[in-house]
């Protein structure tokens, strides 16, 4: 048994040069300057606000939520705990330690509306307990990332937890989303967090890395084609449904079959109530996420990719696939243009290359259109599918598995195949 007691999770909230909070006497600045925090007349290596001067939570002001994503926008954020005051680089950062059952609290309602099925909520607060705890002994786990030669024609690279390293987890994307107290006003949330407080999943003794995303496409990838090269049998080449064998979604030809159609899966639903349950109030400006299509000029597609890159590959010739995992997403693309040539990965990578914020998903097909008589194509239609890196469990279709009557156990049995339900503390 592994045997945990009830952890403080440290959260980094905001990085900037000036933080603006608001205490139980007021509202107060911090800001950085010379290698120190100037606070109050005062200047500090770091700072620190206990919950008792807090005065049981405290509000910090203009926080990033879905940083970089087509939903970013900005808003004050409400928190339990403590908090202190870092300086990282040449910029200050808002951490906020917080119990862990509290802060999945947050999470369940950060990452879904509060309004989502028992069962649904359950499934998550395991997962996102799981994960969060995962954490600690990650970087032991972790393959280390290439390290890229800019003159190379290849570039490769990942994104994940151990990018930070002065606190456990952030309040975005990247890592779960926390937003505080800000929107916890559902006693199912808390019901959820409750009936499954201390549960984990674990394989082989140790606490599961339980990825999810927002809606696989029909399919689920594999780890190691998102970020480090390692096996997580519970991370495993899977059909999102009870029908049917997942076709060779590394084969290019399997794979733009697969996505140009629309398979039977729980995540292919368009039923707004089930939505609604899953998808926060900017999330559902994202209306179609099974199958979803982009298309962008070649004036736009070459500055874009300029842009995102650094590099000036003149006119786009070619998109082509390289690599592609176990559900069809790339993991490997190879950008030719007129003036130079280069392949990018790993999969969040060709999302934020092909893209202004980040691509749906890097699970697509590339059509090409030409003007009559060109032999340079004048524009390029990207056909993808799913909402995320489709790695564990996927959101829609847990929730869709919820609303068929699925319990909490049977959803984590689909999504995270061998792995064991374990209370450990």
């Amino acid at each position: 048994m592994i045997d945990f007691t009830r952890p403080i999770i440290t959260v980094g909230i905001k990085t900037a040069q000036k933080i603006t909070f608001i205490l139980k006497d007021g509202e107060h600045t911090a800001s950085y300057s010379d290698g120190k925090i100037l606070y109050e007349g005062g200047a500090y290596d770091f700072l620190f606000f206990n919950e008792k001067t807090a005065g049981g939570s405290f509000t910090i002001k203009d926080v990033t939520i879905g940083k970089n994503f087509h939903w970013q926008k900005h808003e004050d954020q409400k928190f339990v705990g403590g908090m202190k005051i870092i300086i990282e680089g040449n910029k200050i950062t808002a951490v906020n330690m917080v119990g862990i059952e509290d802060y999945l609290t947050s999470v369940i309602s950060s990452e879904m509306s509060s309004s989502a099925m028992l069962e649904y909520l359950k499934a998550h607060s395991v997962i996102s307990r799981s994960w969060v705890l995962s954490q600690t002994d990650k970087y032991k786990k972790m393959e280390p990332k290439p390290v890229n030669d800019p003159d190379s024609d290849e570039y490769i690279v990942w994104w994940d937890h151990d990018d930070h390293v002065n606190f456990n987890v952030c309040a975005d994307d990247h890592c779960q989303r926390y937003q505080g107290i800000t929107r916890i006003h559902s006693e199912n949330v808390r019901e959820a967090v409750r009936q499954t407080c201390g549960e984990v999943l674990t394989y082989d003794g140790e606490i599961c890395d339980t990825r999810f995303s927002k809606c696989c496409g029909g399919a689920m990838e594999e780890f190691e084609y998102c970020w480090g090269d390692r096996k997580y049998p519970y991370l495993s080449k899977r059909r999102d449904g009870l029908v049917g064998e997942l076709p060779n979604l590394k084969s290019e030809v399997q794979a733009s079959k697969w996505i140009l159609s629309r398979p039977t899966a729980f995540c292919n639903t368009s039923d707004e109530n089930i939505l609604k349950q899953v998808l926060n109030d900017y999330d559902q400006a994202t209306i179609n996420f099974y199958r979803w299509t982009v298309q962008y000029s070649q004036g736009e597609l070459s500055k874009l990719v300029s842009k995102k890159t650094g590099v000036d590959f003149g006119d786009i010739l070619e998109l082509i696939p390289v690599a592609r995992g176990t559900s069809g997403r790339l993991w490997k693309l190879q950008i030719i243009g007129t003036k130079a040539t280069k392949t990018i990965g790993k999969e969040l990578e060709i999302r934020r290359v092909l893209s202004e914020t980040h691509l749906y998903s890097s699970a697509f097909v590339v059509e090409k259109v030409f003007a009559d008589g060109t032999s340079l194509p004048s524009s390029f239609i990207l056909h993808g599918a799913g909402w995320g890196h489709g790695v564990g469990m996927c959101q829609i279709g847990a929730a869709v598995m919820a609303a068929k009557g699925y319990t909490y156990d049977k959803i984590l049995a689909h999504y995270y195949p061998g792995a064991k339900l374990t209370r450990i503390y």
